[in-house]
């Protein structure tokens, strides 16, 4: 772990993961700076009063992380507010169902961008000063879809194996330079996007338990790296 102080950018940071990740941080560090990414203004400030009352100094910075204006004017804005940041986990994504036979070029484009584009965008731009500081955690929050294939998720499967071969090269590249680089691939987690099906919630992981392994592996020390964590329902995937 760093001898900064902490500074937590996370992205889809307004619901499931995002939030359960956001919400552990500001308990295991009262008076952290989290920057807290996402589209949807209102649950976002809701997460961030969540985690201030915890003890944290949460402030949001609602944008697409698809486009690349606005990733870049929040990236700009959390750097005047704010330190270098410490750990930036990439966690934004969508799930969206269909086959190679009905799934369009926009929709597919869709999860691309929002799977894979926005955790280029934003590691883009918060890399530099992690860089420059000589230290620094990147997390991205991939799937065991980004290494096994699933029936009516062609789109969702290419976006995810695309998003941990990103953070398998952005590790080869940045290693010598002080940064960590660390994928979680989780299974079935219980989210929004399990709303409505038919399976029990005790079927399901809680995003909670995903928030844990985030934790756990940025308070390693910095001799350390733990690349990637497969994390699965006890009965195994869905």
């Amino acid at each position: 772990m760093t001898n900064r102080p902490e500074h937590i950018v996370i992205t889809g940071a307004s619901q499931g993961i995002g939030e359960a990740i956001a919400l552990r941080f500001a308990e295991a560090f009262p008076g952290a700076r989290l920057s807290l990414l996402a589209r949807n203004e209102t649950l976002l400030a809701a997460v961030a009063e969540s985690c201030n009352e915890l003890g944290a100094d949460a402030r949001i910075y609602p944008c697409d992380l698809t486009q690349q204006e606005t990733v870049v004017r929040a990236c700009e804005s959390l750097l005047v507010d704010s330190d270098v940041p410490t750990l930036c986990v990439s966690n934004a994504g969508m799930f969206e169902p269909g086959g190679i036979t009905d799934t369009t070029l926009d929709r597919w484009r869709f999860q691309i961008d929002v799977n894979l584009t926005s955790a280029f965008l934003i590691t883009s731009h918060l890399l530099p000063p992690m860089l420059n500081s000589g230290r620094g955690h990147i997390i991205f929050i991939a799937s065991v879809a980004s290494i096994r294939g699933y029936p009516r998720g062609v789109a969702y499967c290419a976006s995810k194996h695309g998003l941990l071969g990103l953070a398998r090269a952005i590790r080869e590249e940045t290693k010598e330079a002080g940064i960590r680089v660390t994928s979680i691939l989780p299974g079935a987690t219980f989210t929004a996007s399990w709303e409505g099906t038919d399976f029990p919630v005790e079927r399901l992981m809680p995003a909670k338990d995903i928030a844990e392994a985030v934790l756990g592996a940025y308070q390693l020390s910095e001799r350390s790296v733990v690349e990637e964590i497969i994390i699965r329902p006890q009965l195994g995937d869905i």
